[in-house]
């Protein structure tokens, strides 16, 4: 039976390219493991740098990324709080740079993020890929110099340990989808939005989609068994997974009914059954 995954879905990158500079939030937690991962990237011999998610309001690391400036563009996978909180205050330190998201609400002082667009960064190829799922406007970014390249894949894929797929806002159905666009980045280095770097991204992703699609026959099995509740297919399925993030659980759980729902012919909500047409 699939269990929960603590370790990493792909072997740890050894070393990543000397435009790549991690600067980690202190935020650790069961949701954020060792804290938000804020990137930073100059292409060598760039005047300006790109940051991708600012994580949380905390002046001394919001601080500790200016200190990097000066930079010209802010970037946001999507728009959890742990990513996107201390944007704005970041902007004001770099005196006014743009931070830009899908989501407006996250944008300052610029326009949003369009899917599958070129950003001109110098010195930087950066694509916007699209990838809805653990939420509805997560996006990751391909970036290229030369020859080499890395996927910033915020929530989508982490360095440990699986993502929760974050109903209503979140879509399995989408996040199945980004996967598969992800598993076609072979040999490219993951960084993540938590956790280490992955040396690939591409079978990060294979590993993502067999652990879902495993988690999909447990559900099955789980409704097929009697279980007419999120909370009832919880217990069944996430057994092993500490009771303290079983609310977290039940997010992906709810994403897992919505989906199998035009084949079981029932959808779990709340506390009860609710038959679909």
């Amino acid at each position: 039976m699939t269990g929960h995954v603590t370790a990493p879905a792909a072997a740890l990158a050894d070393q990543l390219p000397t435009w790549v500079t991690l600067l980690r939030a202190p935020n650790p937690g069961p949701m954020t493991l060792d804290g938000t991962n804020t990137w930073l990237l100059r292409a060598p011999g760039a005047e300006h740098a790109v940051v991708v998610d600012p994580g949380p309001a905390d002046e001394a690391h919001l601080a500790a990324i200016a200190a990097h400036g000066p930079v010209a563009l802010v970037l946001i996978t999507h728009g959890h709080p742990d990513h996107t909180e201390g944007a704005p205050r970041l902007s004001e330190l770099l005196g006014g740079v743009p931070v830009r998201a899908v989501d407006p609400v996250h944008t300052v002082d610029g326009r949003p993020l369009d899917a599958d667009t070129d950003l001109e960064i110098p010195g930087l190829s950066v694509r916007v890929v699209p990838a809805p799922g653990h939420t509805s406007d997560s996006v990751c970014f391909l970036v290229e110099r030369g020859d080499e390249r890395v996927v910033l894949t915020g929530d989508t894929i982490l360095g440990r340990g699986t993502t929760v797929v974050a109903h209503p806002d979140g879509h399995l159905g989408d996040y199945l989808t980004s996967l598969e666009v992800l598993s076609t980045y072979r040999g490219v280095p993951a960084l993540p939005g938590h956790g280490p770097a992955l040396a690939d991204c591409g079978a990060a992703a294979d590993f993502y989609l067999a652990h879902r699609r495993a988690r999909l026959d447990q559900v099955r099995a789980a409704v097929a068994a009697g279980a007419t509740t999120p909370a009832e297919v919880v217990a069944a399925v996430y057994a092993d997974l500490d009771r303290s993030l079983w609310w977290a659980a039940e997010w992906s759980v709810r994403a897992q009914l919505e989906y199998l729902a035009p084949e079981t012919r029932e959808c779990v909500t709340g506390d009860t059954e609710l038959e679909l047409p």
